[in-house]
């Protein structure tokens, strides 16, 4: 098939002065009704929306965005791709997200600009070491890539990093998953974005959603700010708001909404090829292509809505990262952001139908919603498309926190991921 991108293509227009430049998604208007309706336009909702029409011919979609595209969470992370769960369920989930990422640029005929440089999740304590070495062990039996390396083998890769054993928090070793790494986040909204539309999918932005209509227990559409649309199908990707969206249909979420902090540094010179997060010292780091330092704190304590954060917690994770780099001491921060994300009790997402007939939900990814994105469309479109969800999902219903059947990965998604 013809690449309407190709490197001739940019050329042309180049010499044109970009006169004849196509926009690269249609600025949509909302017809009157759709076959399915996703609200919000963040990586997963746009993900959602562009495997319903590839893989299951649903093409007739709108995908409703508050803001504009890439304004969210989706360009509020720290980019980090990996699937080293704990429990079998998390895993399997993330791994299909891992491997999708792995052929995604070429998938959508985007660069998202994976990189696969390994992600090292350290042990300071023994216990620290023990839990990481069931995680391997458990990720090994579902044909997931780990390993332990002890701190020779860090220091040997990181040369940067402390591994003195009179430091605070003495680094003991670390799991490794290789094929881990980063990604481009707005890349990625962009990317998907542009594929879905090449599809027929209709992108609303600056269109917020008002009201849920239902009667009868049966989803009929929404109200927004550009007026009523009418679909038997709406599906909620809202990272943060689930819980807003979901009482306008009177359903209530059993999740709690966090702000959670991030910055970058100047740029340097490279200085670190790899992912490090830590657990104990709660900071966890990379570098950018642009030569900044990435760096990520937990979540804030308090619930709210606020994409500024609590400064005393960028400060707990300044000194974190120091502790263990402490080479980036006087290295100067040049911004600093906030993303809302949703915690649900145990750790994982929400992926599923709901008692109200035609109203399906993805929320819930507390702060492992960037790994998934491609995964949690893929899963979510079976969803919405056959009304019943594909087995790597089944696991994630609505209903396990009433009957007991919870998936519990707070310690394998470490500080926030």
């Amino acid at each position: 098939m013809k690449n309407k991108y190709s490197a001739l293509s940019l050329i042309k227009n180049a010499f044109t002065n970009n006169k004849n430049w196509k926009p690269a998604i249609k600025n949509a208007e909302p017809k009157k009704s759709y076959d399915a309706i996703i609200v919000g336009g963040g990586g997963h909702g746009l993900a959602t929306a562009f495997y319903l029409a590839k893989n299951h011919g649903i093409k007739n979609i709108a995908v409703v965005e508050k803001g504009w595209i890439g304004g969210g969470n989706t360009a509020r992370n720290t980019t980090i791709v990996r699937s080293n769960y704990l429990w079998t369920e998390a895993s399997l989930l993330y791994e299909k997200s891992l491997k999708l990422w792995e052929g995604l640029s070429r998938e959508i005929n985007f660069n998202v600009m994976f990189s696969q440089r390994g992600v090292y999740n350290l042990g300071h304590t023994l216990q620290d070491m023990r839990d990481i070495e069931r995680r391997v062990s458990a990720n090994r039996l579902n044909g997931i890539d780990a390993e332990v390396v002890n701190a020779e083998q860090i220091k040997k890769e990181i040369p940067y990093i402390n591994t003195s054993s009179s430091a605070r928090y003495p680094i003991l070793g670390a799991s490794l998953q290789k094929r881990a790494g980063v990604a481009r986040h707005d890349a990625v909204a962009w990317g998907f974005a542009r594929a879905a539309s090449d599809l027929g999918v209709d992108i609303i932005q600056q269109c917020e959603v008002t009201d849920i209509i239902k009667s009868n227990n049966q989803i009929h559409g929404i109200e927004t700010s550009k007026g009523r649309i009418e679909s038997n199908k709406v599906g909620l990707v809202v990272a943060g708001h689930a819980s807003v969206l979901a009482a306008m249909a009177n359903l209530r979420l059993p999740l709690e909404s966090h702000p959670l902090q991030a910055y970058v540094s100047e740029p340097l010179k490279p200085v670190l090829d790899t992912v490090v997060m830590s657990n104990a010292v709660h900071g966890y780091i990379s570098q950018s292509d642009k030569g900044e330092l990435v760096i990520g704190a937990g979540i804030d304590p308090y619930i709210g809505y606020g994409q500024k954060g609590s400064f005393c917690t960028i400060e707990h994770c300044m000194q974190a990262i120091m502790e263990l780099f402490p080479y980036f001491s006087r290295v100067r921060m040049l911004r600093q952001w906030g993303g809302i994300v949703d915690v649900s009790p145990d750790a994982c997402p929400i992926i599923s139908k709901t008692p109200i007939n035609g109203l399906y939900l993805n929320c819930g990814w507390g702060t492992g919603g960037f790994k998934a994105t491609p995964g949690s469309g893929w899963v979510f479109a079976h969803t919405l498309a056959n009304d019943e969800p594909h087995q790597l999902n089944a696991p994630f219903s609505l209903e396990r926190f009433s009957t007991g059947a919870l998936i519990d990965e707070h310690g394998a998604a470490a500080v926030a991921h």
